[in-house]
C-alpha cells in the first residue's frame, strides 16, 4: 500500500490530499450508518502515523456535522500538525496518554462515547504490540468491555493489532463494527483470526485511479454497493413474468423437504418471474402450502429420493428454462447419485423405436452446452465430487456454492487447508474447474475462472443456520434466470443474502433467532437498501 501511495504522490495526488480524502470517506461511512450524528459523542484514538491523521480528519468532519469530539493521543503529535489544529479549533477535548494518570481520562471519555474511532495503527503494524500503543489499546478494550452498552466501533484501515498481511491478531485488538479500509482491501481482512475483528468492511476511495498500475494489479476486489447497484436487472413497466426468467430448482428429498421451498423463495424474492420446483412427487403436498406461487415438475423417486427415471422428465423441461439449480436437500441416496450421473454424464435414449421398422436405437450423450446456466449447491456438490471429470460436464461457467466442508470434499483437501487462505483456495479451483466458485463463510469469496476475485464485505452469525445456503443458491439462480451473468449473479446474490441476514437479525431482535425463511423475507429490504443507497432503510 505504501508503494501505491508513493506512486500516486509522484503522479500528482499528494499525501495531504489522500489523507483529506480518506478522512472524509471515513466520516461519510460513519454518517451513513449513524445518520443522527449531531450531538453524538465521538472519541478517536490517535496513533503517531498517517492512520492517526486519517482519524483526526474524519472526526473533524463529524464535529462539523455537530458531533461532540474527543481525541486521545497515544503519543504527542507535532504542534504544527494541521489536522490536530483543526480538531482543537472545534473545541474538542485533546488528551495525551503520557499525561493521563491511571488512564482516568481514557476511561471517562470511553465510558460515555457513542462512537469510537480506532486510528492507532495502520497497515504497517507488526506483532506483538509494544509500548504506548499496546497500553492504550489494552486499557481501551477493557474499558469498552466494562460498559453496559457497547459503543459503535470504527477501525481505520485495519483494527489496531491486526496484521493486515497475515490476519494474525493481538490480544489488545478492539473488535470493530465497521472497518473502513483505504483504496483496497488487505489480505488480513479475510484471514482468520483477524477476519473476526473486522465487522462490516467498507472500501474508501481516496482518489487513487483504479487503473493505477500497482492498484490495478491487485486481483482482489470488495463488492461495493455503488457498483452492485448497477448490476441489478432492469424492471421495465411493460414487463411480464417471462421478462424475468423461468428457473427450475431440482431439490429436496424425504429427509430435507424444506430445502426446495427455501431455494424457491430465494429465487422469487430476488426477482425471478417464474420458479418451478422439481421435487420428488411425494413432497408436493408438504411444500406447496409454503410456496403457492411455484409451479411444479413432479419427479419419479425411490422412497423419497430423486431417482434416475427423473432424467428424461427434466430434459424435456430444460428447453424452457433460463437457469436451473441442482442439489439443495438431495441427500446422499444412491438413487440420486445415479440420477445426477445420468443427467450430466449418461447416454440417454432420445428416440423410441418406430413401429414397422427394425433399426438400432439412436442414443445421444449428455451435452453440457445443451443445458441452461446452472448452479450446484449442497448435496449436489458432494455427489458431483464422486463423478469423474465432472467439471467438463457442467455448462460453462456454472456456479458452485460450497461451504468449507463441501469444498474439502470437492478438492480432496482438508478443511483447515481450505480455510487457511480462502481467497487463494477459491481462485485456484475456479481456474482449475472453469466454473465460478462461491466459497461461503464469513466474508464469502467469489472467484471466476479468469482470475477475478470478489469479497463479500459482510460477515454475520445470523447466517449460521440450516437453510440459509438454500436461500443463497435460490437467489443466485434467480438472478441468472433474469439474464445476469454467472459471476455477477454470485457476487450480487451473496451480498444481498448477507445484508438480508443482517436485516433479519434486526427484525427478529437477535442474530441467534434468525431462521432461513427470515433471510429470504429480508431480501426485498436488502434490494431496496441497495437501490436507495441506504442499506439500513
Amino acid at each position: 500500500m505504501k508503494a501505491i501511495e508513493k506512486a500516486a504522490d509522484a503522479a500528482g495526488l499528494t499525501y495531504d490530499q489522500m489523507m483529506e480524502n480518506a478522512g472524509l470517506a471515513i466520516a461519510d461511512a460513519i454518517r451513513r450508518r449513524q445518520p443522527a450524528i449531531s450531538g453524538k459523542r465521538v472519541v478517536v484514538l490517535v496513533g503517531t502515523g498517517n492512520n492517526g491523521g486519517d482519524g483526526l480528519v474524519a472526526v473533524d468532519h463529524l464535529a462539523e456535522a455537530g458531533a461532540q469530539v474527543a481525541a486521545y493521543l497515544v503519543k504527542p503529535r507535532d504542534d504544527t500538525d494541521p489536522h490536530l489544529a483543526r480538531v482543537k479549533s472545534r473545541g474538542a477535548l485533546i488528551a495525551v496518554a503520557a499525561d493521563d494518570q491511571r488512564a482516568r481520562v481514557l476511561h471517562n471519555v470511553l465510558g460515555s462515547a457513542d462512537i469510537v474511532v480506532d486510528a492507532v495503527l495502520g497497515t504497517g503494524a507488526k506483532l506483538p504490540l509494544e509500548g504506548p500503543a499496546k497500553g492504550v489499546l489494552g486499557t481501551a478494550k477493557k474499558a469498552i468491555a466494562a460498559r453496559g452498552q457497547r459503543p459503535y466501533i470504527v477501525a481505520v484501515d485495519c483494527p489496531s493489532g491486526l496484521d493486515c498481511d497475515t490476519g494474525d491478531l493481538a490480544d489488545e485488538t478492539i473488535f470493530a463494527d465497521l472497518t473502513v479500509t483505504l483504496a483496497a482491501a488487505k489480505p488480513g481482512h479475510f484471514r482468520m483470526p483477524g477476519a473476526a475483528a473486522i465487522g462490516e468492511l467498507s472500501v474508501a476511495d481516496i482518489g487513487i485511479p483504479a487503473n493505477q498500475k500497482l492498484l490495478a494489479k491487485i486481483p482482489l476486489e470488495v463488492a461495493t454497493p455503488s457498483e452492485l447497484r448497477t448490476w441489478l436487472p432492469d424492471r421495465p413497466l411493460d414487463a411480464h413474468k417471462g421478462t424475468f426468467g423461468r428457473v427450475i430448482i431440482v431439490a429436496g428429498s424425504v429427509n430435507f423437504p424444506g430445502a426446495a421451498a427455501l431455494a424457491g423463495l430465494g429465487a422469487y424474492r430476488i426477482g425471478a418471474g417464474l420458479v418451478t420446483l422439481a421435487t420428488p412427487s411425494s413432497l408436493q403436498v408438504l411444500i406447496a402450502p409454503r410456496l403457492p406461487e411455484a409451479t411444479w415438475i413432479l419427479l419419479p423417486h425411490e422412497l423419497g429420493a430423486i431417482s434416475a427415471a427423473a432424467v428424461d422428465v427434466l430434459r424435456r423441461e430444460f428447453s424452457n428454462a433460463d437457469a436451473f439449480l441442482l442439489g439443495p436437500g438431495f441427500g446422499q441416496d444412491p438413487a440420486t447419485a445415479t440420477f445426477l450421473d445420468q443427467l450430466l454424464f449418461g447416454r440417454q435414449d432420445m428416440h423410441r423405436p418406430r413401429i414397422g421398422f427394425i433399426h438400432q436405437q439412436e442414443q445421444a450423450s449428455s451435452d453440457p452446452s445443451a443445458l441452461p446456466p446452472c448452479v450446484v449447491d449442497a448435496d449436489g456438490l458432494k455427489l458431483l465430487a464422486s463423478l469423474p471429470d465432472w467439471p467438463s460436464r457442467l455448462p460453462a461457467p456454472s456456479v458452485l456454492t460450497p461451504h468449507p466442508g463441501e469444498m474439502a470434499v470437492l478438492t480432496g483437501e482438508d478443511i483447515e487447508a481450505v480455510q487457511a487462505d480462502r481467497v487463494k483456495t477459491a481462485a485456484k479451483w475456479a481456474k482449475t474447474w472453469g466454473h465460478v466458485v462461491v466459497l461461503k463463510g464469513a466474508f464469502t469469496v467469489v472467484a471466476e475462472p479468469e482470475g477475478k476475485v470478489s469479497l463479500n464485505p459482510i460477515a454475520t452469525p445470523a447466517l449460521a443456520r440450516a437453510g440459509t445456503g438454500d436461500v443463497l443458491a435460490g437467489a443466485i439462480v434467480g438472478l441468472m434466470g433474469q439474464g445476469v451473468d454467472a459471476y455477477r449473479s454470485a457476487v450480487l446474490g451473496a451480498y444481498l443474502q448477507g445484508r438480508a441476514g443482517q436485516l433479519a437479525a434486526v427484525s427478529v431482535g437477535s442474530e441467534a433467532s434468525v431462521l432461513a425463511g427470515d433471510v429470504a423475507e429480508g431480501l426485498p429490504a436488502a434490494i431496496a437498501g441497495l437501490v436507495s443507497g441506504r442499506p439500513w432503510g
